[in-house]
């Protein structure tokens, strides 16, 4: 990649970013920023020291940790070894995280940094690709300027541990760039509207004030809605389905907690009662189907009084065997919805 189109990039970036209307620090912020560094290298590399300039994109992961990736491309290096110092060309490319502190806005966020980094130099006496590849470990520490809540001047030091060579190496860096996108958290507070006195006047007793009481003269004890008129009470119902392997009645495993929900909701109302009805597919006769589906009611029926303590005489069972289909009983996935054991349960909520 070429440093003008890195370059090209990482600008058109902050040009659209500079345009947006909506912008804020903080969480979820993107940061472009164009850097320009000063290599200095190990002195048993052989090279001149030299300008490192490129681009960045970061992500804020929290409000104060950032991940970004950057690029550049170096220039006036040059190999002390070689007659006539010959140029060296290459490019870093690296994947930092960022930790600031201070709150994000305008002002200074001090930052240390942490990542890895690839370079990769032409040399002479390198490898028959003709190209030195190198990894470092860095660290560094520097100054956040935000001149706005979206523009800001960085400046910092670099240390470059090259992991291949076992030497040290620095860079100092000055960069400006643009903050946007994130959900700031800094706005202020609204300020907490003065309290009005209410006067309410209830003649009926119901709780609703007589201005907005549009029953008045309740009787006693008597539970109203928002309106002051008698609450209607709200009926509630549990419905249960229950299927069955074909020629079965054994309940299976994964049908116990749908039976558990209809036993719970019965022990919560325990005025209720149910019917469970059994039903099979049309293969078969007509007697056959008719006592299997009595089987699987009877089945259900057992799983409710026996392992979960609805009272027998609230539970009744029967068999419709065949007659009753809810699918196509031509069909395989039909005749597996009609292997089935139906019961449902009505109350009024409870006040």
């Amino acid at each position: 990649m070429k440093l003008k189109s890195t370059l090209g990039v990482v600008i058109g970036s902050l040009v659209a970013a500079s345009s947006l209307s909506a912008m804020a620090q903080g969480q979820g912020a993107v940061e472009g920023e164009l850097f320009g560094k000063r290599y200095f290298t190990d002195s048993q590399r052989d090279m001149s020291n030299a300008n490192l300039y490129g681009g960045s994109v970061g992500y804020f992961l929290t409000d104060d940790v950032e991940l970004a990736l950057s690029y550049g491309e170096y220039h006036d290096v040059r190999g002390d070894r070689d007659e006539g110092h010959k140029k060296i060309h290459g490019s870093l490319a690296a994947l930092d995280a960022y930790y600031h502190w201070g709150t994000p806005g305008v002002g200074l966020r001090p930052y240390v940094s942490g990542g890895f980094a690839h370079q990769s130099l032409t040399d002479a006496h390198a490898d028959h690709h003709g190209r030195n590849h190198t990894t470092f470990a860095n660290v560094g520490a520097g100054l956040k300027y935000y001149f706005t809540e979206n523009l800001y001047a960085r400046g910092g030091l670099e240390g470059n541990y090259n992991i291949d060579d076992d030497q040290g190496e620095w860079s100092a860096v000055v960069g400006v760039g643009v903050n946007f996108g994130g959900s700031s958290r800094r706005q202020e507070a609204a300020p907490a509207p003065e309290p009005v006195a209410d006067v309410c006047t209830d003649s009926d007793g119901d709780g609703v004030c007589d201005n907005v009481d549009q029953c008045p003269n309740t009787p006693a004890n008597v539970t109203v809605d928002a309106n002051g008129c008698p609450a209607v009470a709200e009926v509630v119902r549990v419905e249960l389905d229950v299927k069955f392997d074909f020629d079965k009645a054994a309940v299976k495993p994964e049908s116990y907690g749908d039976i558990k929900n209809l036993a719970d909701f019965m022990q919560q109302y325990p005025q209720t009662s149910t019917t469970v009805e059994g039903h099979t597919d049309s293969v078969g006769t007509d007697a056959y189907n008719q006592r299997l589906s009595e089987r699987r009611a009877n089945a259900v029926r057992n799983v409710l009084v026996n392992q979960y303590g609805v009272s027998g005489d609230r539970v009744n069972a029967v068999g419709y065997g065949e007659s009753r289909p809810v699918a196509d009983n031509s069909t395989e996935a039909g005749r597996a919805v009609n292997r089935r054991v139906e019961a449902e349960v009505e109350a009024q909520a409870k006040q």
